[in-house]
This record gives structure tokens, sequence and C-alpha cells, in this order.
């Protein structure tokens, strides 16, 4: 399996395929400086040729929807940390990785290219759409929708039946107790919009 992006949250997900018995290729990289990551080698900016199991193991949400739609010889897989908590009746699609810590309760639909992150939780009968950023120590409630490419910043809390447009951003700390809409930047407690997310940037 190749990892697509090797920095700190690449590291992250390399010992989770680790833990999960599965053999890592390489990663794949943009910056040609770096030969290795934990003892992997790097292959320098090109995916051109490369085919098999993958998983895009970059923060942002904007280039993970960028290479799963450019790359897509690939055959992207996702990975679930035996640490996670992940109910049998929730639904996670391709190429999401759910960290350590993480809990995923009953009737939650996790779309493509997610992170659920460190200690995150995600309660009953929530909706997450597609390239989704839920950070460590997250909390939703149940029946939470999240659109997609929305960025949930670290300890934010979030109170059952809200719904959260696309492309936003949560900053850290923030608690959401009403709707947001789309590319809106929210902060505080309670959380209140301060700007907009270009959306010309976010529909490339």
């Amino acid at each position: 399996m190749y990892l697509y992006g090797a920095s700190g949250h690449g590291k992250v997900i390399a010992e989770i395929a680790e833990e999960l018995n599965i053999s890592i290729t390489g990663f794949i990289d943009g910056n040609a400086d770096i030969e290795s990551i934990l003892d992997y080698r790097v292959i320098a900016n090109n995916a051109d040729g490369l085919e098999g199991k993958a998983v895009i193991s970059i923060g942002s949400n904007k280039i993970r929807k960028l290479i799963a739609l450019r790359d897509n010889q690939f055959d992207y897989v996702k990975l679930i940390s035996k640490k996670a908590n992940v109910s049998k009746r929730a639904i996670v699609e391709e190429g999401t990785v759910v960290m350590m810590g993480a809990t995923v309760n009953s009737d939650v639909q996790i779309g493509k290219h997610c992170i659920i992150n460190t200690n995150a939780s995600v309660d009953h009968d929530c909706m997450i759409e597609d390239y989704v950023h839920i950070s460590p120590n997250v909390g939703l409630a149940g029946n939470v929708e999240v659109g997609e490419g929305t960025h949930i910043g670290i300890g934010a809390c979030v109170i059952q039946g809200i719904k959260i447009g696309k492309w936003c951003t949560i900053g850290a700390g923030s608690v959401i107790i009403k709707d947001i809409p789309d590319y809106a930047v929210v902060v505080g407690n309670p959380g209140k919009v301060i700007k907009y997310n270009e959306i010309q940037k976010l529909s490339q």
C-alpha cells in the first residue's frame, strides 16, 4: 500500500497500517528533499505508473480531494485503528482513516477520504460527507450533519441535530449550537460566523 503524503499525519496513518499488518510499499510526496520517513522510502512528486492500494495521508481536505480525483488509478482503502471503537452498524467509506481512541457510534455514515482524528467522538446517526476532517477531541452529538470538505477544529463541540454546511472551518474549541451555512468560518462559545471561505478556490 502507498501513503500519499510524507508528513506527521502520514506517520500516524503508517502506524495504523502497521497495527493492521498492512505492508507499506512507500510514501508519495511532492518534496524531493524527503528521501525516507519512518524507514520507508519516499517517491518524489509523481504517482505516474503507480497503482494498487493507497491512502491519502494529507491533512488538507482540499488537497485530498484534488489527489483523489486526479490519481484515480489507486484502489483507495479505509484504515480503522484497532484502538478505535467503531459500531458494526456504522458505514465508513473508502479512503477514510479512523484514528486511535476515536468513537463512532451506531448508524453513523462517514463518506470518502475523511479523517476521524485521535479521541474524536461521533455519536449515533451522524452523517459526515466526503473529505471532512474531524480533529482530535471533537465531540459530535447525535444526528449531526457535516457537509463536504468541512474542517472541525480540535476540541470543538457540536450539539445534537445541528447541520454544518460544506467547506466550513470550525475553530478549535468552538461550541456549535446553531446550524452553520456553507463556507462559513466559525469561532467561539457559542460559535459565531466571522467570515466565509473563498468559494471559487474550494470548487477547483
